[in-house]
């Protein structure tokens, strides 16, 4: 991922400006040690700093069109360039960067061309020519933008808040799937998918054309001109990743670059025997397994640099990003500048385990497509920033725009946790991979009970995380919360500590109100917490809150799992899954 600011008709064009311009981009340099880039035209200025992974020696940015009057800086990855280099055959391109489409685009269609993008993107385009620009951000939000104005009347863009946190008097998260013009003004939605809507979808469940689908959506990500890998914990949905990329590395031109036997990695206590299961899936498909160790300690001393950089104070995010950002350190020094990770299959189909609880399947699609809307808050703000924060790429195949349209449009009810038909969490996405003749994954790993990925270490990381904090926060302090922290008050000493920090890095109003508050047991929304009275009493983030769903509930409740015979429960082991994470619970 690259990093992006843009301080768009500041009404400035002095040396003083520039500089101050360039300071704030380096407050980005992580996200993009490879070039920085500056350009400017009049008191508008588009700096950039560079993580080269297609073409890395001639994409630098920002990129022009021929005559230079279109500038872009983009952070992203566009997965169809070259289709879209064939529709713009009168246009000649001076790099062979995937992002120097944009502009050409632009001239082209005009700002209707965002559509025509598959992949992850953010930019700012300029046109000089009437000095009008336009900002994008892709359809789910797996690059991060913040957008911020001054009192000058000036727009700021910026990958992080920390690049225009300072400067602006307002600034905001810029929402996924817009696109925001200076001629309107204003924001106007450029994804308009039919699962927005809410409406209930009728497609019947087809295993073939969902595999087909999420299999494209992985091979399309195989785009690298750099050494890349996959992130493994040895849960369903990194392992399903890891199976289809090894399966399918071969012949690609990322292996003819860095060879056909794939790279994996996971992070994991010392001993864990969960890191023995994320081998087990390694070893199965072939991929050289590259295994990192950390300590609670470790964690507990990051949780000041992961708020920094993941810029949150949501205790789940914090949880979960602490070992993916120390896992990321570990990966870039190995010289890799790209993973590919398993964000976004439980939004999709409604894998958490509060979802066994959902009453039909009108309230199961509302709440995917509530999730789905947030997941740039949560999820993808986690794996976005905190490999970024190391200058490292991850890309989210289950987030692909065509894939989650054939997830989407299939009949909820086929997505319904059935326990009398055998059917636990994500039966879909287990059924679709379920080849008998070619198999993608062990039987157990592909039937592996759900755990969230904030869980773990025997619930000790999350446990240790507590006690931290009860040493830092007092039952007067938390008494006193809702005076000192009057917006999405901290209702645990947990959640005050890292709201301590956050503010000591973002103290601005507007920093607070880019993080997202409300009732939640297991991940849920606040409706879903309806679905069952005793959450009512159990608001936690961590999955063992769903009472009698969970193989290690907080009440030791039976587990609603009965599609898998009980001798192969009993030799899973508890995961972790984030992608890369397997930690013993």
């Amino acid at each position: 991922m690259c990093g992006i600011l843009a301080v768009l008709g500041c009404s400035d064009d002095s040396q003083a400006k520039r500089v101050r311009v360039l300071e704030l981009s380096r407050r980005l340099k992580h996200r993009g040690p490879d070039w920085s880039g500056l350009y400017q035209h009049g008191d508008s200025y588009l700096a950039h700093q560079r993580l080269a992974i297609v073409d890395p020696a001639s994409g630098d940015q920002p990129l022009f069109n021929e005559d230079k009057s279109v500038a872009v800086t983009v952070n992203g990855e566009i997965y169809n360039h070259e289709e879209l280099r064939k529709k713009l055959v009168n246009h000649k391109f001076r790099t062979g960067s995937d992002c120097d489409v944009i502009a050409h685009l632009y001239e082209e269609y005009g700002e209707d061309f965002v559509d025509m993008l598959d992949g992850i993107f953010s930019f700012v385009l300029l046109d000089s020519r009437d000095n009008s620009f336009i900002v994008a951000r892709d359809a789910i939000g797996v690059t991060s933008l913040y957008i911020g104005w001054g009192l000058d009347g000036s727009v700021w863009i910026s990958s992080e808040m920390k690049g225009l946190s300072d400067d602006c008097e307002h600034f905001e998260s810029f929402p996924p799937g817009h696109l925001y013009t200076s001629k309107s003004r204003g924001f106007r939605r450029w994804y308009n998918p039919p699962w927005f809507s809410e409406s209930i979808p009728s497609v019947p469940y087809d295993p073939l054309v969902l595999r087909h689908a999420f299999e494209n959506a992985v091979i399309k990500r195989l785009m690298t001109d750099v050494p890349f890998g996959v992130l493994l914990s040895g849960g369903l949905d990194s392992s399903l990743v890891a199976s289809i990329t090894a399966r399918y590395l071969a012949g690609t031109k990322a292996a003819k670059q860095w060879g056909s036997q794939l790279h994996s990695f996971c992070v994991g206590l010392e001993g864990s025997p969960d890191l023995k299961a994320a081998k087990e899936v390694a070893d199965y498909l072939g991929t050289v397994h590259h295994e990192f160790h950390f300590t609670v300690q470790d964690g507990i001393d990051a949780i000041e640099d992961v708020i920094y950089h993941i810029e949150t104070y949501d205790v789940t995010t914090i949880r979960a990003s602490t070992p993916m950002f120390l896992m990321s350190r570990k990966i870039k020094s190995l010289g890799v500048k790209m993973v590919i990770s398993g964000e976004g299959s439980d939004e999709i189909f409604g894998g958490y385990l509060y979802f066994h609880k959902a009453p039909n399947k009108e309230e199961l699609h509302r709440e995917t497509c509530h999730k789905i809307k947030a997941l740039h808050q949560y999820d993808c703000l986690r794996a976005n920033k905190a490999t970024s924060a190391w200058g490292l790429e991850a890309r989210v195949p289950f987030l692909d725009k065509e894939f989650i349209k054939v997830a989407m449009s299939i009949d909820p009810e086929s997505k319904m946790i059935k326990k009398d038909q055998g059917r636990i969490e994500k039966w879909i996405l287990r059924k679709a991979f379920d080849d008998e003749e070619r198999p993608y994954l062990p039987k157990h790993i592909l039937y592996r009970q759900k755990e969230q990925f904030s869980d773990g270490v025997g619930y000790s990381w999350i446990d240790g995380l507590k006690a931290h904090a009860a040493k830092h926060v007092t039952d007067k302090m938390i008494l006193n919360a809702s005076y000192i922290f009057p917006h999405n008050t901290p209702t645990t000493k947990e959640a005050y500590y890292y709201r301590m920090i956050f503010e000591r890095f973002f103290p601005q109003n507007s920093a607070r109100l880019t993080v997202p508050g409300g009732a939640s047991v297991a991940c849920s929304t606040a409706k879903a917490v309806e679905w069952d009275v005793a959450w009512k009493n159990n608001l936690d983030p961590s999955g063992r809150a769903a009472l009698g769903v969970h193989l290690s509930a907080y009440d030791a409740e039976a587990p609603l799992i009965s599609n898998v015979p009980s001798k192969v429960i009993d030799s899973i082991p508890r995961m972790v899954e984030v992608p890369g994470v397997a930690i013993h619970t």
